[in-house]
């Protein structure tokens, strides 16, 4: 019985850590891009020994319809694959992303008997629209983006990496779901200083914070730039592993100073069933007799 709870015990250990690593290895990957841009959707769940991706196969699920992008590491014969290609390691790249190319993309494994592999690497892609737009003696620009399944995202302008109307009483700025807006003096700011100074920041989650330069519409030769804030998504990831850890190592002590009370208190009730027991000798006969001693009975 007491080798059966152990096995019960260890058996509950090892699913906590494994649930525990589970929570820390699986999250989904949300990925924007400006329209018209390019965007590289990364399988994180690639499995080695593979000769040109021949394991790796792509899905796009929009609207509850899904089709096979990738099979084989071979792009499939379909409105898309003009625009598709795979990298070296497997990911695959979307160029000149429309809002039709918004929705949700599956790296599936499968290995050389045509099984599949651990779970699916998940990626949300969405496209973000940036606009300008005049009215007298104002200009307001629009930052907004395009989901299929509801608004998750948090978009605000930032000036020189900080919050736009932050100490600036003539910029004015307003948010609604996936979408934000600034607007300023057509005199404060002109064409190419918009677009060195303002930015559209988009954040998904705590691993997804983007940043989007303002492309002026004059023509501007200043390049639409994505970056991505590593640091902040890093610290966080770390935070959020420790916090796993943490709680997972609770609950590991805390099963341990169960099982070890557990056994003290059987140590303890043999130990007090063995002093209740005393052998008392016959002398005349020479047996053995056993006599159990209660403590008297308190007053």
């Amino acid at each position: 019985m007491d080798e059966f709870k152990r096995i019960k015990m260890s058996s509950l250990l090892i699913l906590l850590l494994q649930f525990t690593g589970a929570a820390i290895g699986q999250r989904n990957l949300y990925l924007s891009v400006r329209v018209g841009d390019e965007a590289n959707l990364p399988c994180n769940s690639v499995i080695h020994d593979q000769d040109e991706c021949d394991g790796t196969s792509w899905f796009f699920t929009v609207s509850g319809s899904t089709v096979e992008l990738v099979r084989g590491g071979q792009i499939g014969n379909h409105a898309q694959s003009d625009r598709l290609r795979l990298t070296d390691n497997c990911s695959l790249v979307v160029k000149k992303v429309t809002e039709e190319d918004v929705g949700q993309y599956n790296c599936r494994q499968y290995n050389k008997s045509n099984q599949q592999q651990g779970s699916d690497s998940l990626v949300l892609l969405s496209v973000v629209t940036m606009t300008e737009h005049q009215n007298n003696d104002e200009v307001m620009l629009l930052c907004s983006v395009t989901t299929r399944a509801g608004c998750r995202h948090k978009v605000k302008w930032l000036l020189q990496t900080r919050d736009a109307d932050k100490d600036h009483r003539d910029i004015k700025t307003s948010a609604s779901d996936c979408n934000a807006s600034v607007t300023f003096p057509t005199s404060h700011y002109g064409s190419t200083q918009r677009s060195k100074l303002f930015t559209c920041e988009v954040t998904a989650d705590a691993y997804n914070v983007q940043t989007f330069s303002f492309q002026s519409s004059d023509g501007d030769d200043q390049a639409a730039t994505t970056t991505t804030n590593t640091s902040g998504r890093i610290n966080n990831q770390v935070s959020v592993c420790w916090l796993y850890l943490v709680v997972a190592l609770v609950l590991v002590a805390l099963l341990i100073t169960i099982v070890a009370f557990i056994t003290w208190r059987k140590m303890k009730g043999k130990e007090a069933r063995e002093s209740d027991s005393v052998v008392r000798c016959d002398v005349d006969d020479g047996t053995v007799n056993y006599e159990h001693i209660r403590p008297p009975d308190e007053v």
